[in-house]
Order: C-alpha cells, then structure tokens, then sequence
C-alpha cells in the first residue's frame, strides 16, 4: 500500500490519500505531493506513471534491484538510485538498501525494495525541518539525500575502526594469523561493497544541483552543497581506507615472514649447535685406536670438545642475535 503526504505552502496539508488523486492535489500549483512505494508490483508503478507522466524506462528501473547509484534525466522528470547502507560490527558484514526516487517539479515519488530502507526516519529528517518545506521538492530530495549520506558517513566510520583495531593486532605477539587473515579479508570485501555505493553519490548529488534541472532553488542551494561536502568526504575516506586496509595486509604478511625467517634462524642456529656433539661423538666412535682409547681421559677431553664448542656456538648466535 502506497504512503501519500501532500504539502500545501510547507505546510502538511493531507496524509494517506490514494494514489488516483495525486493527479488532483498536483492541479493546485501550491501543492507538493510526496508517494511511496514498498515492494511495489509493476501494476502499481504503472498507477503512478500514469499519474505522473513517467518515462517507461525509469519505471523499468524502479522494479529492477541492483542498480548503479545515478541521476537520470528524462523530459518531465529525473529518476534517482542510492543505497542506505549500514556496517555492522559484529561480523564486519555491509547491508545495502535500495531507493528510487522519480523527481518531478511538484511530486517526489520513493521506490523501497524492501523494508530495509527505513523511510521513517527520513520522514522524522523532513518534519524536523519543516522551516524548509516551502522549497518543495527540493527540500523533500534533500532530506532523502541528507539521510543517504549520513548513514554512509556512519559506516565509513565504523569500518575505520575495525580497520584501526586490526592494525593494532597486528602486532600483538600472540595473534592468530588465520583469524587474522579472515578478518582482513572480510573488511575488504566489506569496503568493497561500500565503495560501490559511497563513490557515486559525489555525482549524483552535483548532478541534481544543475541549475538546467531546477531541481534545487536559492534557498536549498547552500543545503545541498553541504551534503555534496559530505559525500565527498565520505568518497576520500573509503580511498583512504582502502590504501590503510592494503598497508595493513602487507606489514602482517611481512610480520609474518620476519617471524618465520627468526624461527628458522633460530632452529638452524640450535641444530648447529647440537652438530657439535655429535661431530665429537662421532670422531670418537671410530673404532681405531686414538688417544685416550678405552681410557678415562678419553672421555673427559671429548666432553671437555664438546662443553666448549657448544657454549662457544651458542654465545656467537646469541652476539649475532641468532638466538
């Protein structure tokens, strides 16, 4: 079922009307109608085009999931797609979204997949700033927007910080690096998908501040530069991010073979040092006769080897850092 708002002068004039007399309360050039649509099946999309004069193309989109984030322009109206997206921390997983939007002179139409976009909340944003109403469609995009980029602001954030505690474990010495690895991997991936719906909106929202769409007047002007600040902030951050989450996976896979090569060294400096015994041992086993054959200084001079060529070795590796 569609929710309907219609604004007269900034003012909530009606709420919960049906769709088939939108084209009504549009009739009254001091109107501006707000419609959305959850799950909506091509028949009701069809309603609203009908009502609005939608291209049949921008429609198709608005059914369709997984859409780039864009702005397209059409003759009477501009079709919009963002994602709201939310990073949860718990399994370092990323949630998308999908809005549409049809952008008219008077009407701002909102296409939701599912009930993952929370449009309540940008409803919330709208009354909270009903100071602006009067700017019409544009104040009603710039809340859907504002919302839009905050909450990719938020989980640019949010990743940061798993991405900062993952760079502290990576020196900790008693880290597992399978885990590790696990992790590193999943915030990348989880970077990936934000990239993908964080980048573009820098376009799309200067794209909707075009002075030939009339989109946005003076008065919303200086707002929307402010969200385009925002997203763009946001864009850099997911750069940065990506440049940090790469330095990190180096230095734990450098880490992790300084490691290896100090165990190796370490145990090649051990079995040096174990050789040394059985070197002796070995000279002595022969069975020929020697000095101190089956004689007790025999013993104590091969013992006497083999004390001091060991602990010999073992200062040396210890001088040179080996052990």
């Amino acid at each position: 079922m569609a929710r309907t708002r219609a604004y007269r002068n900034g003012t909530v004039e009606a709420e919960g009307f049906p769709v088939k007399d939108v084209s009504d309360w549009l009739g009254d050039p001091g109107v501006v109608v707000w419609v959305d649509f959850c799950r909506p099946t091509a028949a009701d999309l069809a309603e609203i085009a009908d009502e609005l004069g939608l291209h049949a193309l921008a429609v198709e989109d608005a059914l369709e999931e997984h859409q780039r984030p864009k702005l397209d322009r059409y003759e009477s109206h501009s079709f919009l797609t963002a994602y709201c997206v939310n990073f949860h921390a718990e399994d370092g997983e990323v949630s998308k979204a999908e809005v549409d939007a049809f952008v008219t002179p008077n009407a701002l139409v909102t296409v939701r997949k599912d009930e993952g976009f929370p449009i309540d909340e940008v409803v919330a944003r709208w009354d909270g700033a009903a100071d602006l109403a009067k700017s019409g469609v544009a104040y009603l995009l710039h809340g859907l927007l504002d919302y839009i980029v905050d909450g990719h602001f938020e989980a640019v954030q949010a990743l940061d910080d798993q991405i900062e505690r993952l760079e502290d474990d990576v020196f900790e010495e008693s880290t597992q690096y399978g885990a590790m690895q696990r992790r590193s991997l999943r915030l990348r991936k989880s970077l990936t998908a934000l990239r993908r719906a964080v980048l573009p909106m820098n376009e799309v929202i200067s794209a909707a501040m075009r002075h030939d769409l009339r989109i946005v007047d003076d008065v919303m002007m200086p707002y929307f530069q402010d969200v385009h600040d925002h997203a763009l902030r946001a864009a850099e951050w997911t750069d940065s991010l990506r440049e940090l989450i790469n330095t990190v996976r180096e230095t734990q896979l450098s880490l992790q073979g300084n490691r290896m090569n100090m165990i190796m060294k370490k145990v090649t400096s051990w079995a040096a040092i174990i050789a040394i015994p059985t070197a002796v041992t070995g000279f002595y086993g022969q069975n020929v006769p020697y000095p101190g054959f089956q004689a007790a200084s025999g013993f104590w001079t091969s013992t006497a080897v083999i004390v001091v060529l060991a602990v010999g070795l073992y200062f040396v590796f210890r001088k040179r850092d080996w052990l």
